[in-house]
């Protein structure tokens, strides 16, 4: 059985959607947002997701052009998305452009904030969400200029550093949970929350995913397991998900999974 690589990383990404139950589940880019429709249909039903405009549907809305009518099953307005969200009730998946040994994120501006080298989306809702409910990261380019050596350029997203905290005590409502890289599948399981791996995809070894980032990583008791491959059923699911292919375009030339099983 042949898979891509992309097919390896929404199977990971829907693993942060398991036993969460009922939260509203929101996967932000193609691969997060198929990983939530995928846990959705094969083993967490009651999480919540919509059609990303304002409805919350039974089942999950493929990508792209729509090619049959989704079922309804409530308004989702902001009034209701930030009750979730701010009761703690949501789990996100995210895509920072710098991350940190701490977790913290940044999406705002890479340089010093009053003359940046380039300015991208700004904060948002990265602080508030960051200590309302959990958050997990997808990162399709594992490399030192995301996973940063220092802090992040400009914290967007509260972590477990305690030299931003009185006490050093983070807020009791930050729960940050898994990454997923084209590379590998860390979490925050390591020593006072140290960045940890938790699985190699296929093919990739602790040492480059250690000689790209910018910092110590932790490593699980004994060996280090491989990421599971997508079973056939789970990708009968991602296709009837993604109709058009979306999933093709995230990773360049669109890379098996398991190279060595291509090869």
């Amino acid at each position: 059985m042949t898979y891509s690589l992309a097919e390896l990383v929404i199977v990971a990404c829907a693993e942060a959607w398991r036993d969460v139950g009922e939260v509203m589940a929101t996967g932000i880019g193609p691969l997060p947002r198929l990983g939530a429709g995928l846990a959705k249909l094969s083993f967490a039903p009651a999480i919540q997701t919509s059609d990303g405009e304002g409805l919350y549907t039974t089942a999950p809305v493929p990508l792209g052009k729509r090619l049959a009518q989704p079922e309804y099953e409530g308004w989702a307005p902001y009034d209701r998305i930030f009750s979730a969200l701010w009761s703690g009730r949501r789990h996100a998946m995210v895509g920072p452009v710098q991350i940190d040994r701490y977790g913290q994120a940044n999406i705002s501006v890479i340089g010093d904030h009053r003359r940046p080298k380039s300015a991208m989306l700004g904060a948002r809702g990265f602080p508030g969400n960051s200590i309302c409910h959990p958050n997990s990261f997808f990162v399709p380019n594992h490399s030192k200029r995301t996973f940063v050596e220092g802090e992040v350029d400009f914290v967007c997203m509260a972590g477990y550093n305690p030299a931003r905290y009185v006490n050093g005590k983070p807020p009791a409502g930050l729960d940050l949970r898994l990454i997923v890289t084209n590379l590998a599948v860390l979490d925050f399981g390591g020593p006072e929350h140290q960045v940890r791996i938790v699985s190699l995809h296929p093919g990739v070894t602790a040492g480059q995913v250690e000689e790209n980032t910018g910092f110590p990583l932790a490593r699980p008791a004994g060996d280090i397991p491989t990421t599971p491959a997508p079973t056939p059923e789970q990708l009968a699911l991602i296709a009837a998900l993604d109709p058009h292919g979306m999933r093709a375009k995230v990773f360049k030339d669109d890379p098996p999974g398991d190279p060595g099983a291509a090869a």
